[in-house]
């Protein structure tokens, strides 16, 4: 049994790698702030003998005893990341290094959480990983963009300056059950104003295509990543090839709601990337992973979800808070 560090843990990805380190045999400490994670989340987790949970911020230095430690800490929608960049980046540049000096004062290995935003509004497509990325530096994404890079550079740094046994892993677009409600990503968005009768909200012409990888398929990624050979670092990138343009996503969730939503078209926000996919080859040799579950299976499951949350007025989302929402995204 080994005692697992997951910052970020109360959040949508981290509460799924805390279930699945659970039913690995694993003590899990989750760790966070909960600026975007929410108890809701791991609730049917805190009486679980194995399981602890502790409120930090990890911007602040954290003094533990674990074997292993998942560094998932930071906003990851626009929505959320932008509210408050400044805060943003520190999460990803001072999380990092104190991450990094606690796994380097137990002698124990890392995985860092990277995105596939790293590479911007990409110039190659696919996106394979010596793809060196298209990024605004000054941009209003730069300080998720950015944090995340200079995170990896930190990595790798600890790993030749420190021998610090290091994991990064590219996320590239996930969806499924816990995403936060109110993080206006498309998924979500579509699936709530879809299932509320709202007008649908199309970006730009709708052609701009993303490749959604269901939950379980990225935990499964991540796990393996983890536990892969010694010597293999990464970086890795961790998503689903299968591509689709908004337009295509949007009628597919207006279909399995059985919605009468209508397609609206807002102006393209800046910076917003045109294309996203990966290039998964590096993940099938090494981890001898690829994702399984279509994305009609995945949406069934995160419509479900979200029919549950809404029936049970758990979230609140009213026209002008949507609004606005849309705005930021």
């Amino acid at each position: 049994m080994k005692r697992v560090l997951v910052s970020g843990g109360s959040g949508f990805l981290g509460s799924h790698l805390c279930e699945k380190l659970l039913n690995e045999g694993n003590e899990v400490l989750c760790v966070d702030n909960l600026f975007t994670g929410r108890k809701d989340n791991i609730h049917h987790l805190l009486d679980h003998k194995n399981f602890e949970f502790m409120r930090h911020d990890i911007t602040f230095p954290l003094y533990v005893e674990v074997d292993e430690i998942y560094n998932l800490a930071c906003p990851a929608s626009p929505v959320h990341y932008q509210f408050d960049p400044v805060q943003t980046i520190k999460t990803s540049v001072l999380g990092a290094i104190n991450m990094l000096g606690l796994a380097k004062r137990l002698k124990v290995k890392i995985l860092q959480a990277s995105t596939s935003e790293i590479y911007g509004d990409p110039e190659v497509h696919p996106q394979p990983e010596n793809y060196k990325g298209c990024v605004n530096t000054i941009g209003i994404r730069a300080c998720y963009d950015e944090g995340k890079r200079c995170a990896e550079t930190l990595f790798f740094d600890y790993n030749r300056q420190h021998k610090l046994t290091i994991k990064v892993m590219r996320i590239f677009n996930t969806y499924g059950p816990r995403m936060h409600p109110n993080d206006g990503r498309v998924v979500s968005n579509f699936i709530i104003q879809a299932l509320m009768g709202r007008d649908i909200t199309i970006f730009g012409t709708g052609q701009q295509t993303r490749s959604f990888c269901y939950v379980d398929d990225n935990i499964e990624g991540m796990y393996k990543l983890m536990n892969s050979r010694d010597g293999f670092a990464g970086p890795v990138n961790i998503g689903n090839p299968c591509e689709f343009t908004m337009l295509d996503l949007a009628e597919k969730i207006i279909d399995l709601t059985g919605s009468n939503s209508k397609l609206v078209f807002m102006p393209l926000p800046q910076d917003d990337p045109m294309q996203r996919k990966p290039c998964i080859e590096l993940a099938k040799k090494e981890l001898n992973w690829e994702p399984k579950i279509n994305i009609d299976e995945g949406l069934i499951k995160t419509v479900s979800y979200f029919e549950r949350i809404l029936s049970k007025n758990k979230i609140i989302i009213n026209d002008s808070y949507q609004t606005e929402l849309i705005k930021q995204a």
